[in-house]
């Protein structure tokens, strides 16, 4: 064993993430190499002092929102690292499994069930399951992600194709529960900009709905796709004068949004409530100060026909 790979490994053996055998062949070489176990020493010593500082826990809506950016890293990542490695760096993927016979005996059972599996569905002709009526609705911990959305022309049908195990699929109208649950969670968690936008569309038509809105509220201030952004304000645009939560949303998406055409929807939307105080002071910080000259030509424009305070 090199002593390269005990360093990159060491964190996870404090951490008690390595596999048995591969813990037991670095308490090994740590018995006989006198760097390495220095640095496990420096490593133990770092990870005490990390455990003496308190331990904040995450927003939810961190969370999430990190979430979203992974997928969509990943979505954007380059593809097939895995087969680089096998082809051409044989001796690394093996030198992992050499480490972890458990790994190589699920790979071994995994591919033998999936080829059982496979020709199981050839032969009798199976393919995705399609679920209809009043099935109950799937545990969001149990989705794995949304590969479409489609609404039949000119009627209320929507079919969704969801993956768990599996890929299937749902069927029902919007008012249908179970298909505005998976909607939500498609908003929310999907990897696929496409996905996300078909879902936020097809929910702007329940903004009435509080989880609908609520869903608009957080795709209009996390989503990283701006035309997932604007079809939020679709939906939101309505409300902005009876929901505050609304007006902020629109007043944080004006102010930090980064596409130039998110703050200029936001800005017209919130023209019906230009004189409320809160609006009435975005705009004015606006008027002086943005960098974009039409929101700042328009600011100025809206705050000239707003009447004076006394």
């Amino acid at each position: 064993m090199k002593c390269e790979w005990v360093k990159e490994n060491v964190l996870l053996y404090v951490y008690n993430e390595l596999a048995d055998d591969a813990r037991y062949e670095l308490e090994q070489h740590l018995a006989r190499c006198a760097d390495c176990t220095a640095e496990l020493k420096t490593t133990r010593k770092f990870h005490a002092m990390l455990s003496e500082l308190p331990v904040e826990e995450p927003s939810p809506n961190l969370v999430a929102a990190s979430r979203m950016r992974l997928q969509e890293g990943l979505e954007t990542a380059e593809q097939g690292r895995f087969w680089h490695r096998l082809i051409f760096d044989p001796a690394a993927w093996l030198r992992q499994v050499r480490f972890a016979p458990a790994l190589a005996a699920a790979i071994f059972i995994v591919g033998f069930a999936g080829g059982i599996g496979t020709t199981y569905k050839v032969v009798n002709g199976n393919g995705p399951s399609v679920a209809s009526g009043p099935i109950s609705a799937p545990a969001a911990s149990s989705i794995t992600g949304i590969q479409s959305i489609t609404q039949d022309p000119g009627s209320n049908h929507i079919s969704i194709k969801y993956d768990t195990v599996s890929t299937q699929e749902a069927q029902g109208s919007l008012n249908d529960q179970r298909i505005q649950q998976l909607l939500l969670f498609a908003a929310r968690n999907n990897y696929n900009s496409g996905v996300r936008m078909d879902s936020v569309d097809l929910l702007t038509q329940e903004p009435n709905n509080t989880h609908v809105r609520e869903a608009l509220i957080y795709a209009l201030r996390y989503d990283s796709n701006p035309g997932v952004r604007l079809k939020a304000l679709d939906g939101l645009g309505a409300f902005v004068k009876s929901d505050a939560r609304v007006r902020d949303s629109l007043l944080e998406a004006l102010m930090q949004d980064s596409n130039p055409g998110v703050r200029t929807e936001a800005l017209h939307l919130l023209e019906p409530v230009r004189a409320d105080s809160s609006v009435r002071a975005v705009l004015q910080k606006l008027s002086q100060s943005d960098q974009n000259q039409y929101i700042q030509s328009q600011a100025r424009t809206v705050l000239a026909q707003l009447p004076e305070f006394d």
